[in-house]
Formats: C-alpha cells, structure tokens, sequence
C-alpha cells in the first residue's frame, strides 16, 4: 500500500477518536530539535587536538570514520540531517572552535567560530552553545567554578563568561535564538567533610558569569545537573537540588538531562513540576543504561512519557529540546538519525493522543475507561502518519534512510 494511501485509511481512524492527524503534522513541522555535535567525533573536538575525556565522561567504541576537522563534522552532520524532517538546530561544545589560532579556553571569541556560523546560515538552522569545562588541565582537580584555587575558578568564570558572549553573536547572527547549557563536572569522589563551601563557591561564579547581561532575544542560560559522575561518585556540587533553586531564584533555564538522575528517577515527572518556578526548560534527551551512559535514544517508554508531558499541555512551547549522547560503537550517522528521528516520532505520538478527551474522563474519575483508551492507542496506525510525514518532508521512510547512510559509509567514512 502507498504511503498516501495508508495515511488516508490511519486519518479516518485517528478521526473517529477526536485527533485530526493533520494539524498533528503542522505541529510537529514546528518543533525543533537540537543535535548534538559531539556524537560525530566522540566528544574530541577541535580546539585541543588528541585530548583525552576527562571530567566523567567516556565514549566507548572505535567504530571507523569519525570526523577528524570541523568541515568533516560539517559533512556529515548535513549528511544526517538531510535524512531528518522538521526543524533542526545544532548544538556546538566551546572545544569545537575552528581555528588555526592557538586559543585557550579564557581567550575564545566569535570569530572562533564565525565557520560554523556561515554554515548554519546556509542551511537555515540556529545554532545552540555550552561552554566546555572538562577534559582541560585546568579540571584535573576534578573542580572548575567550585574550586577552592581562585586562579582555577578565575580561568571558567572567564570562559563561561566568553561563552555567553558567543551564543548571543550565534543568535543574532542566525536570527534563531541560542540555549547556552552550563554543566560542571565538580566534585569528589569520596565523601567529604564539607558539602556546603563548594556549594557557596559555584554560587558566586555562577553570579559572576551571568552579571553582565546579553541580549535574551538572542541568547538564554541554562544550568545543568547531575546526580554523579565518574570520579565524583560520593558527592556533586551542581546537584539538583542546587541548579533548581539557583535557576528558580536567578530567572535562569533549568536542563534536565535523562541520565542525569538516579536510576529509578524519570525527568517526565519533573517537567510540569520544575516549570512552574523556572521561566522555561532545556531538554537533554538521552538514554542511561543503570547510569549516565549516554546511549543513543530509542522509541522506549520513557521517551513517550517525556513527550506527553510537553504536549499534553503545551508545556513544549516553554522547552527547548536537545540530544546528549555519544557512542562509537556504532555507525555515527546512523546515530544522530536514529536519535532524532525517534524524538520526532515520540512528539508526534502524543500529538495523535485525544487529550483532552482523556483529560474529561480523569476530571470524571473514570479511570477505567483513561486506562483502556490509551492501551489501545498502542495499536492505532501510527507508523503510517509518522510514514507520511516523512514522505511529506521529503526524506526517506521507514529504514529506506540506511540504506544511504551506507552509501555514505561506503563512499565517504571508510576513506577516512
């Protein structure tokens, strides 16, 4: 059966429950997803080269063809997206400075990165920023912001202030405006004695980045959690506890990452709660596999739940939606696809849910009929609406991507 064809027959369907599959595309045409970056070259970047991860962070795997320059990224990062309907931003770590200039962290400038700028010009999309405050010998005491060393804590204030300055320039020079996603990987990895000087420590640097203003109408900050990492096991500073309240009390963007939490915690349950003392939220969609492994994102559970708590009410126009995961085990390409596109589709599951139906029936307290109404939900022809977007956005259906990601593989990555 034809793509158009089955669309037809799943729009009747979906019609006679109250959803009109249509206005559910126009939707999700609308919503954007950043992609991370680093998933093409393993979190390396450009500004050190062979610079070893540091700071909790490990990629694993040694799949051929990472991307080795910034216009090799550039490549295939277009690449990707071309196999991607909807809207589209790239999100870039400090590290992915193009320059010949020797810069280091406290010195980088827009110009840095005026390459990448052109280039999401060319290909109409905004560009996203976080400053890069790991994997620097200035963090081998696994504390940036928060250490006890002024000089240290000088250096990241410094580039985080820089950093700011840099998404307000991507902003305006793209029309579209930045997230700028602060995360420190501060902390020990024993217990310590005193939880509360460092805390106070990452306070004031964190209100030193931000006293100079930017233009929000074209940058906005975000302050990143973690519940732990490798080398800071026993205790973080930036937990959630604290980024929450620092967020709530300075006007700033909350991110919730999903591997950022325990293992039993979900972030679908703390959208509509956090919204509603933070302006607006940042989304890292990952997938934790028992911790922050940043494993590519699947089409599971959590991601649907994830997505019905931004759609149900409209939380998702006060949410800016990111990917942050990286694995080398596999094709690269292939995983930014798979990731993205399995966002999508969870945004567009629940925009094909009758909502507000099932919203009458939970004021009703009928919740016999809300349980059996979504179980059979599962069973509609999604994948036939989710089929017809894609056709309609011209790019390919079903697993008709992967066959040009291998030609890809065939002809460019396995040349590297």
């Amino acid at each position: 059966m034809k793509t158009e064809q089955a669309y037809s027959i799943a729009k009747e369907i979906y019609a006679n429950i109250g959803v009109d599959t249509d206005k559910a595309i126009e939707k999700l045409k609308h919503i954007a997803i950043s992609v991370n970056c680093w998933q093409g070259d393993d979190v390396l970047g450009f500004l050190f080269r062979n610079n070893a991860l540091t700071g909790g962070i490990q990629t694993t795997g040694n799949y051929p063809g990472r991307a080795n320059t910034p216009e090799e990224l550039r490549r295939d990062i277009g690449f990707a997206m071309s196999l991607i309907p909807g809207r589209k931003k790239l999100n870039l770590h400090s590290t992915y400075a193009d320059t010949d200039e020797k810069v280091d962290l406290d010195g980088i400038e827009p110009r840095h990165y005026e390459s990448w700028v052109a280039w999401a010009k060319e290909n109409e999309l905004g560009l996203d920023f976080n400053p890069t405050c790991f994997s620097h010998k200035m963090a081998d005491s696994g504390f940036t912001v928060a250490s006890a060393d002024k000089t240290v804590r000088d250096f990241w204030i410094e580039h985080c202030k820089r950093s700011r300055k840099i998404g307000e320039y991507f902003g305006r020079e793209t029309g579209v405006k930045c997230v700028t996603n602060f995360w420190f990987p501060d902390g020990y990895k024993d217990t310590p004695i005193d939880r509360e000087s460092p805390r106070i420590r990452m306070t004031e640097s964190l209100d030193a980045i931000f006293k100079d203003s930017v233009d929000e109408k074209y940058n906005v900050d975000a302050i990143e959690s973690k519940l732990f990492g490798i080398g800071a096991e026993s205790y973080t500073v930036g937990s959630n506890e604290f980024c929450l309240g620092y967020a709530a009390t300075r006007g700033k963007l909350l991110c919730l990452d999903s591997g950022h939490f325990h293992p039993t915690e979900v972030i679908s349950d703390k959208i509509s709660a956090v919204l509603l003392f933070v302006p607006e939220l940042l989304l890292h969609v990952s997938r934790p596999v028992r911790w922050d492994s940043d494993h590519v994102v699947c089409f599971d559970d959590e991601l649907k739940n994830i997505a019905h708590a931004l759609i149900r009410t409209g939380l998702h126009e006060r949410t800016h939606i990111g990917l942050d995961y990286f694995d080398a085990s596999i094709n690269r390409i292939a995983a930014w696809v798979i990731g993205v596109r399995n966002t999508q589709k969870a945004l567009l599951y629940a925009l094909t849910e009758p909502t507000e139906k099932l919203k009458e029936l939970e004021l009703q307290e009928d919740y016999t009929s809300r349980l059996a109404i979504t179980q059979e939900l599962a069973g509609y022809p999604f994948g036939a609406v989710w089929d017809y977007y894609c056709e309609m956005m011209g790019v390919p259906c079903r697993t008709d991507w992967l066959t040009c990601v291998k030609e890809y593989e065939r002809d460019v990555l396995s040349k590297r």
